[in-house]
């Protein structure tokens, strides 16, 4: 039978390194939009500190931040996101949380999945702030992905597809949920601080599209039918696309199910566990495409970030004891 630590551990193994894959997704939301402002028109010097602010309250602490560094600049925002070790949600930190828990379960996993791991978190700690910016964020972050497309590949490719494989696949999909939902509040918070409408919103979740790598698939399901709540419907509740909440939700609940367990009680909290994945799914299978209407409040992300939560505490409480691996 499994080790609780060593569950809690594939589970972890799997949020961080797509939450690694998240913050470069996130933060390329933030070029795209800016990219498209700039062709608009030009940015003032308070427009790009709100930039540099928001980035900062979606990966981190505000506080924390402006205690640390002070002023909002690209150097030093990019450099807390992405390469402070003191910043417990930084990008190399989640790679080296990920890759830590990789190391302690050598003798369960497929060394591939360690060479991946230690590639990546290897070839990170080496960066600094200058280069990011000399090879331009949108290349270094690009280069993030194929690292975390790469760790995916492998697990996909080797893993048996028992305990060990379906306890990192519910962490990496609860992961994408909330990540998934992170995003588009993220745009959705830019778009209200400009004045919310919907035709102002509309540049703002075709960059979510394009950080996801949903605007072509979208193009050919909606075809000319752009509009704000199209682009929701497609984020959120698209049954294929791998980055929606549905997606998400759904894969969840598959893996889930696949764990299998010889306690007794465990096996009745398991139960349980899988129930509460399906009333979240039968609550999104109610929601329709007028539902999904956004205020510049953002009340129905609020409800899904919330659920994914919840599903989150309810996880740890059901298969982990507290502080056996790195969370």
């Amino acid at each position: 039978m499994m080790l609780s630590r060593n569950a809690e551990a594939l589970f972890w193994i799997g949020r961080y390194m797509e939450r690694a894959e998240n913050h470069a997704r996130l933060i390329d939301v933030h070029y795209h939009l800016q990219l498209d402002k700039d062709t608009r028109a030009g940015e003032g010097e308070l427009d790009s500190l709100h930039r540099w602010v928001r980035i900062v309250d979606a990966l981190g602490s505000r506080e924390a931040y402006e205690a640390q560094y002070g002023s909002y600049t690209e150097e030093n925002v990019l450099h807390y996101t992405t390469l402070d070790r003191d910043h417990p949600n930084s990008l190399i930190t989640c790679v080296s949380h990920a890759r830590n828990n990789v190391r302690s379960l050598r003798e369960r996993l497929p060394s591939e999945l360690w060479d991946a791991a230690n590639g990546f978190y290897l070839w990170l700690r080496e960066k600094r702030p200058e280069e990011l910016l000399h090879e331009s964020p949108h290349m270094f972050y690009g280069r993030v992905k194929e690292w975390t497309g790469l760790f995916l590949g492998i697990s996909h490719s080797v893993m048996p597809r028992e305990n060990e494989w379906h306890f990192i696949e519910c962490g990496r999909y609860l992961e994408r949920g909330e990540n998934t939902l992170r995003i588009i509040r993220s745009a959705i918070q830019t778009a209200a601080c400009e004045g919310w409408d919907q035709a102002g919103a509309y540049p703002f979740l075709q960059a979510v599209l394009r950080s996801v790598g949903g605007y072509q698939p979208f193009r050919r399901q909606y075809a000319d039918g752009l509009s704000v709540e199209a682009i929701m419907e497609f984020v959120i509740l698209n049954q294929t696309f791998p980055r929606s909440l549905q997606y998400a939700l759904n894969l969840l609940n598959e893996h889930l199910r696949g764990i299998e367990l010889q306690d007794k009680t465990l096996r009745l909290e398991h139960e349980r566990m899988i129930r509460q994945v399906r009333k979240v799914r039968a609550d999104m299978a109610c929601m329709e495409r007028d539902d999904l209407t956004i205020d510049s409040e953002g009340m129905i992300l609020t409800h899904w970030l919330k659920a994914c939560q919840q599903l989150g505490l309810a996880f740890a409480k059901t298969f982990f004891r507290m502080g056996e691996a790195s969370a």
